[in-house]
């Protein structure tokens, strides 16, 4: 079983999906896509572009011997019937409205052949449940049917993608005790400046021997140092959803942390990896590759040169990794998704009550959910 290399890009990357900065052209996107020179892995979500990103991905991966690479994708928002609802996009698969425990293994089946015709291969390396609601995270008809796909050879390994915001850590914990045996890998947001609250999950990951693949390690595009007080984004930029003065403050922090990534000949970028690829069940960093507004730009090229040459041993210290840490600390700094103490409604997609299971589970890992899961001041 070939596991994913330490630097992965993703679909997400170039503008075309998701609108991080702006839309590269089309034989730009294809080479920053495409797998080599040291970037071997490719993630891919199929609800992006409701297929197009997917098929971006094909385009990207024609020619390439399947031995040459890593692909990833990711399945659970049902484009196929289910309808968009506005900015919270489509539902999930497991969706009472849409279909019963029964039909979850057809879908899963079915969304993930589509994927991989789109994509124009026969297999997934790895296969991701996509932002899963509750009923993702404990289902076990749910994860009957993600093992039929690795049992089909239609993956090799399979995996949960929380998302898309952040949170989800109880929940995450709670999949990995009641499927950890089966679990390969998961996708957490972990970052020097966004340790909280993806290093709570670091402890199961461990114990359950899955490994992590970190998304959103550029924070922002801060990690690439061309984001910078006053920067203008524009009007649908994903990161305008992001508090005010994260820009400032990012900044500031990026300057505590420069000195230790020029000690050790790593750019700002790397220097995040490093980091992040410095916690043990982390095995793979996909930060986002974005072309910023502006004919002055940074190229998004240079960008992706930086993360192929990024060392695949760990070069900082233990005392360093903690400095950083400490600098990055935003513990409380947003209200989570998932299971968290401060949301008392009714259970949506993204959001339900802490219950009595997921409470005892929280005493289970010593995770004060009142304190370390809930916005602070």
């Amino acid at each position: 079983m070939a596991q994913l290399t330490h630097t992965a890009l993703g679909s997400w990357s170039g503008g075309r999906f998701m609108n991080f900065g702006t839309e590269i052209a089309q034989e730009r996107l294809l080479a920053l896509l495409r797998p080599g020179g040291g970037v071997d892995t490719l993630v891919t979500a199929d609800v992006y572009g409701q297929g197009g990103a997917d098929e971006l991905v094909g385009q990207a991966l024609a020619g390439l011997p399947r031995e040459s690479y890593r692909l990833a994708g990711t399945i659970g928002h049902d484009f196929y019937t289910g309808e968009r609802a506005g900015a919270k996009g489509f539902p999930r698969f497991t969706n009472p409205a849409l279909r019963g425990p029964e039909e979850y293994a057809g879908y899963l089946r079915m969304a993930c052949e589509k994927s991989l015709e789109r994509c124009g291969v026969d297999r997934f390396d790895l296969l991701m449940l996509h932002n899963p609601d509750r009923t993702g995270y404990t289902s076990e008809a749910v994860w009957e049917g993600m093992r039929a796909l690795r049992d089909a050879g239609l993956t090799d390994m399979i995996g949960v993608a929380p998302g898309p915001a952040n949170g989800f850590t109880l929940d995450v914990i709670d999949c990995f005790e009641r499927f950890g045996a089966e679990i390969d890998w998961a996708m957490l947001i972990l970052n020097p400046f966004e340790p909280w609250p993806g290093q709570l999950v670091i402890p199961a990951a461990e114990r359950y021997g899955v490994d992590v693949l970190a998304r959103v390690v550029d924070f922002g595009g801060i990690f690439h140092d061309d984001v910078k007080p006053g920067h203008v984004f524009g009007e649908r930029d994903h990161r305008t959803f992001r508090p005010a003065g994260w820009v400032e403050d990012g900044a500031a922090k990026l300057e505590r942390v420069r000195p230790i990534a020029e000690r050790h000949g790593l750019t700002t970028l790397q220097l995040a990896c490093q980091w992040t690829l410095a916690h043990a069940p982390v095995k793979s960093v996909v930060p986002t590759l974005i072309q910023e507004v502006g004919d002055d730009a940074r190229p998004v090229e240079d960008k992706r040169a930086e993360l192929a040459a990024l060392p695949p041993e760990v070069v900082l210290s233990a005392e360093e990794v903690e400095e950083i840490r400490a600098i990055g600390d935003n513990t409380g700094c947003m209200a989570l998704k998932g299971g968290v103490p401060n949301y008392d409604g009714e259970p949506v997609a993204d959001n339900w009550p802490l219950d009595g299971e997921l409470e005892a589970l929280a005493g289970r890992w010593s995770i004060d959910p009142r304190r370390e899961l809930q916005p602070q001041g």
